[in-house]
């Protein structure tokens, strides 16, 4: 097995070609990528078939940023027969001696076109299911503790066949959480932080970690987006921005509203523990402001957005990524880090930050 299937958002496979490969050259594995422009996935390919499993086992996909999912592929392209796709999966899952895989997932390009075979890949998943689960390939019952068999259908007659190993995988069909958006939420944006909060918090942390009562700051708040996940939290919130805040979120009594700049705004107390931020500035500037935050020891947690440049994308994330972890270090503070091009996101990433102790 000497390639990997990457999946990511349609326009950004330069992105995660050039991310894929960087972080695996950093581990001795080196290779080249093949990629199509608004595909929506990305085929990396190693020189060295073993060094590129290990490295596959070992290296953590949560460290990616422009990757959702990935794939060591098994076939890098299955000729599907129309009159019996199935057949043609137990062949290919018997060569290669798969056995005792805990999930199926019959997936797709997230692009218009790939999206037209989302009615196949259900119609697929039940008889392929079945017909794996007597071959062997699949335990009896779905497990999360076993790897995932992924089926990525190109069209009606290709796909490829690999592999993915639980807690270095991303859980989610296709790897997208589909969010629906509140009703009565100011804007869309309010699904980013949602992704965000869900993306970085894991489960069982969550009831402290967003518990009800927390101070956060939200800067940037018109018209409440972001406002409004914290609020719906039970938090008490002060959000900057010079802009309106809408109405409803103001009459809940969890809001503070302040028309001052972002930048400038100092917190009086050091009592908050949120600070989020999705400012339309360049990332540069918002890196020095959050570091700010964190060396004065205004706020505990912070999830903010990077806005990114249309081309070299990768490379000013790790520029700015390298730039909060010198300032951060430099400060004394200690903090875990992670950074990700979310569902909801479009041209930015967003960041997570907590102070450990």
């Amino acid at each position: 097995m000497k390639q990997l299937l990457l999946y990511c958002r349609s326009g950004f496979e330069k992105d995660c070609a050039a991310e894929i490969q960087d972080k695996a050259a950093q581990h001795e594995v080196f290779g080249y990528c093949k990629l199509s422009n608004h595909s929506a996935y990305v085929i990396f390919e190693a020189y060295d078939g073993e060094a590129l499993v290990h490295f596959f086992r070992t290296f953590a996909l949560s460290q990616l940023v422009f990757a959702r999912q990935w794939v060591l592929l098994l076939e890098p392209l299955l000729e599907l027969q129309p009159h019996d796709r199935v057949s043609t999966v137990l062949d290919t899952t018997a060569s290669h001696d798969v056995q005792g895989c805990g999930q199926l997932r019959v997936e797709y390009p997230e692009t218009n076109d790939g999206k037209t075979l989302s009615t196949l890949a259900r119609k697929l998943t039940v008889p392929l299911r079945l017909a794996l689960r007597n071959q062997g390939t699949l335990t009896a019952k779905e497990r999360d503790d076993k790897p995932v068999l992924h089926l990525f259908l190109l069209s009606g007659s290709e796909a490829m066949l690999g592999l993915s190993y639980p807690k270095n995988n991303s859980p989610l069909e296709n790897g997208i959480m589909r969010l629906k958006s509140p009703k009565d939420a100011p804007s869309r944006s309010t699904l980013k932080l949602e992704e965000a909060f869900l993306t970085f918090i894991p489960a069982s942390e969550r009831p402290q970690r967003l518990a009800p009562g927390l101070n956060a700051v939200d800067l940037g708040a018109s018209p409440g987006g972001w406002t409004y996940q914290l609020v719906r939290r039970s938090m008490m919130v002060t959000a900057i921005d010079n802009g309106p805040m809408d109405p409803a979120l103001m009459e809940s009594g969890q809001v503070k509203h302040l028309q001052v700049d972002g930048f400038k705004f100092q917190p009086a107390k050091q009592n908050v523990y949120w600070l989020v931020c999705d400012m339309i500035e360049k990332p540069d500037r918002v890196a020095v402001l959050i570091c700010d935050w964190f060396s004065n020891g205004w706020c505990q947690e912070s999830i903010f957005n990077l806005k990114l440049p249309m081309k070299k994308r990768y490379e000013m994330v790790e520029q700015v990524l390298e730039q909060i972890h010198t300032r951060l270090h430099e400060a004394g503070v200690r903090y875990q880090l992670q950074a990700k091009h979310l569902y909801h996101d479009r041209e930015e990433v967003t960041v997570h930050i907590q102070r450990k102790s």
